[in-house]
């Protein structure tokens, strides 16, 4: 293994080739931290929602927080979705992970990708509804809700380790 100081391999040509795949491997590293980071945000975004659906009329310090508190976490997560796709599309277009025949885990991957950033943009969407109280929706619906997302790190997860196809 080489870790860019000490290349046991030798040659010019073996040298690029471990610098190459050392890189690769940081990229992926990062990727996994701000992916799974993002999907944190994403987790907990509902379950605030829910709270504000339980507010009790009248309790507007109570709302007013649980609002802040939304509206931080969705720009904090939507930040960290920016260098998670970012990498994503480095180790997919630069490194050619899951490019050439025989990688449709990666199609299959890119749709969750893309129900992911659907479901972030609808959170976004509810937050405002939320924000100008038209937002018509019960504790329990925003509770399944909340559901979504963790069914779509499995799918996302179980298509990369196992690539199924």
């Amino acid at each position: 293994m080489c870790w860019g100081f000490f290349c046991p391999q030798v040659g010019l040509r073996a040298r690029w080739c471990c610098r190459y795949t050392l890189n690769m491997l940081w990229v992926k590293a990062f990727h996994i931290v701000f992916v799974a980071s993002w999907f944190a945000g994403l987790f907990y975004l509902p379950r605030i929602f829910v709270n504000l659906a339980m507010v009790e009329p009248g309790s507007e310090a109570e709302r007013a927080r649980l609002l802040l508190m939304a509206r931080k976490l969705l720009r904090f997560s939507t930040v960290l979705a920016v260098p998670a796709l970012g990498l994503g599309l480095t180790l997919w277009l630069y490194y050619g992970v899951g490019l050439g025949p025989g990688n449709g885990w990666m199609h299959a991957k890119l749709v969750v990708v893309i129900l992911t950033l659907g479901y972030h943009h609808l959170c976004a969407r509810i937050l405002r509804q939320l924000q100008v109280q038209t937002a018509l929706r019960s504790h329990v619906w925003f509770r399944w809700f909340n559901e979504i997302p963790v069914l779509f790190l499995v799918a996302a997860v179980l298509l990369v380790v196992l690539k199924p196809f």
